[in-house]
């Protein structure tokens, strides 16, 4: 991680744990928004007007939070106003790394080797790790946002006259509906599957593995009747649902020990998962090679890198 803006350590996942030994996320540091006219939005401050061309994206293949922006930025059409870099799936022990192995991308915008060097661009003093996805602004030499649910309100809303698409992921009809939903769905499923694979004590682990499966059979049962959480009308939830339902049986049942049940023992998870990557743009964003690499270079979780044959993976990508 960073400390004052220098590297001090080789990567790791857990930098602080609760009372009870479990993971706690880090707080993303970037809160600016892109707004259409440049004031400022919720949180940061202003100056970044919604321009074609003016931002680009760092990802990574592997990481959910990321993939969200993705997903977005493909149903909204703004790939061609939004440039993106992806970074190589493996994690070094200096954190996220430009590159071209498995098809990742150099970075051409500048011209870095890491994506901490991006961090210390924003903040030559910054603190903390250096995490995917990043939104840079090409103006002003700075990070924008690196909180994946701001984005994607952003693309939503932000960059509207610039979207090819008709969709809105966050109607106002349904926006309080929604922010509940996403809460519940954030604690036990999005982040309950990194709080039992980080866990470091038995009581964590089981305290977030039954999170993880009561929250995956509550919305079994929710998806048995309708096609997606919130009827016919794909939304944000449905995109950040999405994202760990299809890394669960390949990273999240086997590494991170959420093994009461695989994702492909829910027959309307499944089906649902199945009918998002038919939504043209989303399996464009699904890499199942960066992201069995990239959760199988963990090294506290798998220290000799050796990564599975398996699972069969039964979802089209076509």
């Amino acid at each position: 991680m960073l400390v004052n803006g220098q590297w001090v350590e080789n990567w790791q996942p857990v930098q602080a744990v609760d009372d009870e030994g479990g993971f706690v996320r880090q707080i993303s540091s970037f809160r600016n928004w892109i707004t259409v006219d440049g004031q400022a939005g919720p949180t940061g401050e202003g100056g970044f007007k919604a321009e074609k061309g003016r931002y680009h994206l760092y990802v990574a293949l592997i990481c959910p939070w990321a993939s969200r922006t993705l997903i977005a930025l493909a149903l909204k059409g703004l790939t061609d106003i939004i440039s993106v870099s992806v970074v190589e799936p493996q994690l070094s022990d200096f954190g996220w790394r430009f590159g071209d192995s498995f098809d990742a991308n150099h970075d051409e915008i500048n011209n870095k080797q890491y994506l901490h060097e991006i961090y210390t661009m924003a903040d030559s003093n910054f603190t903390g790790r250096a995490t995917v996805p990043v939104l840079w602004d090409k103006k002003r030499q700075t990070i924008v946002n690196n909180e994946s649910a701001d984005i994607i309100r952003m693309l939503n809303s932000d960059f509207s006259h610039f979207a090819q698409t008709d969709y809105d992921l966050y109607p106002e009809s349904l926006q309080n509906d929604i922010d509940r939903l996403n809460q519940q769905i954030y604690q036990k499923l999005n982040n309950g599957v990194y709080r039992a694979g980080f866990a470091t004590t038995q009581i964590a682990y089981e305290h977030a593995v039954g999170d993880v499966f009561s929250m995956l059979d509550q919305l079994e049962e929710r998806l048995s009747k309708c096609r997606y959480l919130f009827g016919d009308v794909f939304t944000e939830s449905d995109i950040r649902l999405f994202v760990t339902l299809i890394r669960f049986d390949i990273a999240y049942h086997c590494l991170f020990k959420c093994n009461l049940k695989k994702l492909s023992d829910y027959s309307s998870l499944s089906r649902y998962v199945q009918d998002i990557l038919h939504i043209p743009g989303v399996a464009n964003t699904v890499n199942f090679e960066h992201i069995k690499q990239g959760y199988y270079s963990i090294r506290s979780l798998n220290p000799l890198g050796i990564v599975p044959l398996g699972p069969e993976i039964k979802f089209e990508l076509s």
